[in-house]
This record gives structure tokens, C-alpha cells and sequence, in this order.
């Protein structure tokens, strides 16, 4: 992992003043910083990727659609049963995930 990315990382994270960074610029903070401290990110990035899903720019590609919704609950099981964020997102990722296959369906 290069670690100029991680810091480079970290001091976006700080700078956006924000509790939760949101759109593509969340989702490559948090998909780098997850790799380094999955248990910290890991339900920030499930919390966004979810986010993401629903967002205009890929309200229309189902594909894209279901993958940030893979990656989110890929995410959310990945994070230890302890972690006090890890039922919540993966609860949400679940529900969306379901709501895009009901969509599918129709």
C-alpha cells in the first residue's frame, strides 16, 4: 500500500469537515482507507456505496447499480460481528439491494 496515498487520503478526510464524505470522492477515500483500517472505513464506505447506488448517474445503469450494491454488502459482512456500525449498514445495503431486484423484476 503506498503510504503517500493513505496520508494524501487522510488529509481529504480531514479537510472536507464533514462526518461522512459523500460521492465519488468519498468512495475513493474510503475504499483506499478501508483497505488499511477496514474496521474504521469499512461501514463508511458500505454507508456510501449504498448512497452511490441511488445517486442520478447510475439510476439507469441496473449493472452499475447492483455492483455498488455487491461492494456495499461485500463490505458491511466483511466488518467483524462486534463493530457497532456493521448491522446497520449491512441492514440498508440488504434492503436496497432487495428493492433494486424487486425493480428488476417488474
Amino acid at each position: 500500500m503506498d503510504q503517500d496515498m493513505v496520508m494524501r487520503a487522510r488529509v481529504r478526510l480531514l479537510s472536507a469537515n464533514r462526518r461522512v464524505v459523500r460521492g465519488t470522492e468519498g468512495l475513493s477515500i474510503y475504499r483506499l482507507l478501508t483497505q488499511v483500517e477496514p474496521e474504521v472505513y469499512g461501514s463508511k464506505l458500505a454507508y456510501v456505496l449504498v448512497e452511490a447506488s441511488a445517486s442520478a448517474a447510475v439510476r439507469d445503469l441496473p449493472r452499475q447499480r447492483l455492483a455498488l450494491l455487491d461492494e456495499a454488502v461485500a463490505v458491511a459482512t466483511a466488518l467483524d460481528t462486534a463493530n457497532p456500525y456493521r448491522a446497520k449498514v449491512l441492514a440498508r445495503a440488504l434492503e436496497a439491494r432487495r428493492e433494486l431486484d424487486g425493480r428488476r423484476a417488474m
